[in-house]
């Protein structure tokens, strides 16, 4: 309880001292939400350096309230499975690590396991949920400063899913735009290490061609896997977060 009230302390201090209150959306399916380390349904526990708790770096709960961010991110956010390691502690680090002005950091993990792109179109339950937490993250101040996505492992099992998959990507930045009214929000995507089906290549070069603004696509390919041959492992997730937080830096770095 100390520590909390110490938490709140801080982050309401921030608030008034104008401090850069900055928030990041973690959308996507499992690779996202973390399942390094887990095997046969159990995560091992193991939380590397780059992914340990700091006084700065919170987490929107499902109870949209702020709270001091910890593995497994998605633990109660993607219910029902065994959640792990995922990049977003290690995108936070990476951002401090490359001495960019980022102060207190909000994340929002929104990722749910084995969702295809269709199940995260405008007017689906699982984009209600993250433009409703999205909105709920900047009641109390701050900005969105990008959406990190890492999904489409489950539309590579049919051509039609895979072939479709850049006009469904492309749509839905559009449409989250328009309703977080951020028109040029920025977008990290993570082309596929993995995927459930033979189209992965087909879903990976849909990826890698959007040609939006203000979106960037750093790539897993060739990262290890997990025994499961799907799922990252807990270091190839840290190396994702770490490229994810490269790419912002670069991109959007010195955004106001």
């Amino acid at each position: 309880m100390f520590k909390l009230l110490v938490l709140l302390l801080m982050f309401h201090s921030s608030l008034a001292a104008n401090v850069s209150w900055d928030i990041f959306i973690l959308a996507g399916q499992s690779n996202m939400a973390g399942r390094g380390g887990v095997e046969h349904g159990k995560w091992d526990g193991n939380v590397p350096p780059e992914c340990r708790p700091n006084p700065s770096t919170l987490r929107l709960s499902p109870k949209l309230t702020w709270e001091e961010a910890h593995e497994p991110l998605h633990a109660d956010i993607d219910v029902g499975k065994t959640c792990g390691i995922g990049p977003g502690m290690a995108f936070v680090d990476g951002l401090r690590a490359n001495g960019s002005r980022i102060g207190v950091v909000g994340l929002v993990p929104c990722a749910v396991g084995g969702t295809k792109i269709s199940k995260w179109a405008r007017g689906t339950q699982l984009y209600s949920q993250l433009v409703s937490r999205a909105g709920a993250s900047v009641k109390d101040g701050g900005t969105i400063r990008a959406i990190l996505w890492y999904q489409g492992e489950s539309d590579t099992v049919t051509k039609e899913d895979a072939d479709a998959y850049k006009v469904n990507m492309e749509t839905l930045i559009t449409s989250l735009r328009t309703d977080l009214n951020i028109p040029s929000l920025p977008v990290i995507q993570v082309a596929l290490a993995s995927g459930e089906g033979k189209f992965i290549e087909t879903v990976r070069s849909s990826q890698l061609a959007i040609n939006l603004p203000n979106v960037k696509c750093i790539d897993a390919k060739g990262l290890a896997l997990q025994r499961d041959n799907l799922h990252l492992t807990t270091m190839s997730q840290v190396q994702v977060g770490l490229k994810m937080a490269a790419a912002f830096i670069d991109s959007f770095g010195n955004m106001p």
